[in-house]
């Protein structure tokens, strides 16, 4: 067999592999595709974009591009996960007693579901081109949106996402950095055209320009990464959003694309994640709180952080009959949730 076929026959049977362990997405890049990447990766650091983040600023030299991290990776494999949701991420907007989660943390976590099938590929890979490779999802110093747009996986959109013509804006990426030259995809390209949906829906205003995303404005990383008090310009408009924003996701109108049959199942939503009660949110302690959110995502922002969100919601929901549970808040061991619960009481009274 010919050096070409040989190439060609790895090359498929990888995206078979990826197929067959619940990748829904798979394209090949250059290590050198995005080579953008770390000015504008600077750019948005110095502009303090980043907010708390600090981990950002402190493994850039890293992040901005997959040379820094790895000096002899060639080629990059990079990988979607469709977490598509069935209902729709909005429709508890109106419900003020119960708080919205993110869709992508309804269910099982990704960083556990996504990272054992990218080594179990690696695995596969290693034994079968005889190459050295490293495996990444989310929390290594990577930037899998611009590599993912690079090996055609869809493009950033507006909002700063991915966005995929087959999964809308609903794919989880990993990466696998290669020894391999693989040979690259057709880089994804831009189709968000004149659309300006998602800063519409943004509730903060948190792109301030298409394409550029000011952290500190954005209710996922007031509500996840951030760790003091919300500053109170976005206590009103965060609602009852107590984890995360799908605003600007759900309205992208590619997703009417997404197909809910190619969510992985370890995705399905957990029955008590859908629609939680603030009362019982409210409620919790360290212990409750670890088992509620055992296996979840969550689970890494801990009790008071959740118990600070939830009390913002409850100030926003209008329901008088949450005061008590607020007022017991107000003396809570964390300065930050009892802030939050004297906000709230004082709102609802």
């Amino acid at each position: 067999m010919s050096q070409h076929k040989q190439q060609a026959e790895i090359e498929h049977r990888i995206k078979a592999k990826a197929a067959e362990l619940g990748f829904v997405a798979c394209g090949f890049a250059r290590a050198d595709a995005a080579p953008r990447t770390a000015g504008r990766l600077r750019e948005w650091l110095d502009e303090g974009r980043h907010g708390d983040m600090i981990w950002m600023e402190e493994r850039a030299h890293h992040r901005g591009s997959p040379t820094g991290l790895w000096p002899e990776v060639r080629s990059i494999v990079a990988l979607g996960m469709s977490y598509a949701p069935a209902a729709d991420p909005l429709r508890l907007a109106g419900e003020g007693e119960r708080g919205r989660i993110s869709v992508y943390a309804q269910g099982g976590d990704y960083h556990d579901v996504v990272k054992k099938a990218l080594k179990a590929l690696g695995r596969w890979l290693a034994q079968e081109a005889g190459c050295d490779l490293k495996v990444f999802v989310d929390t290594a110093p990577v930037m899998e949106k611009p590599l993912s747009e690079a090996a055609g996986l869809g493009w950033q959109g507006k909002h700063t996402n991915l966005v995929s013509r087959a999964h809308g804006s609903w794919l989880f990426l990993g990466a696998i950095y290669t020894t391999l030259d693989l040979t690259p995809d057709v880089p994804g390209r831009d189709s968000c055209g004149s659309c300006d949906a998602c800063q519409r829906a943004c509730p903060t205003d948190a792109f301030p320009t298409p394409y550029r995303l000011d952290a500190r404005r954005c209710i996922s990383y007031l509500t996840i990464e951030h760790a003091g008090p919300i500053p109170h310009e976005f206590r009103a408009a965060i609602g009852n959003r107590i984890y995360g924003c799908d605003d600007c996701l759900a309205v992208c109108p590619w997703n009417k694309f997404a197909a809910t049959a190619a969510a992985n199942m370890a995705f399905q939503p957990r029955a008590e994640l859908t629609v939680p009660a603030l009362a019982d949110l409210l409620a919790l302690d360290d212990a409750d709180f670890r088992q509620v959110f055992a296996g979840s995502p969550i689970k890494r922002i801990g009790r008071n952080r959740m118990v600070r969100n939830a009390a913002i919601a409850a100030g926003n929901s209008g329901a008088p009959a949450l005061l008590p549970v607020l007022e017991r808040l107000r003396d809570d061991a964390d300065p930050v949730v009892a802030e939050a619960a004297g906000w709230a009481v004082d709102r609802l009274r």
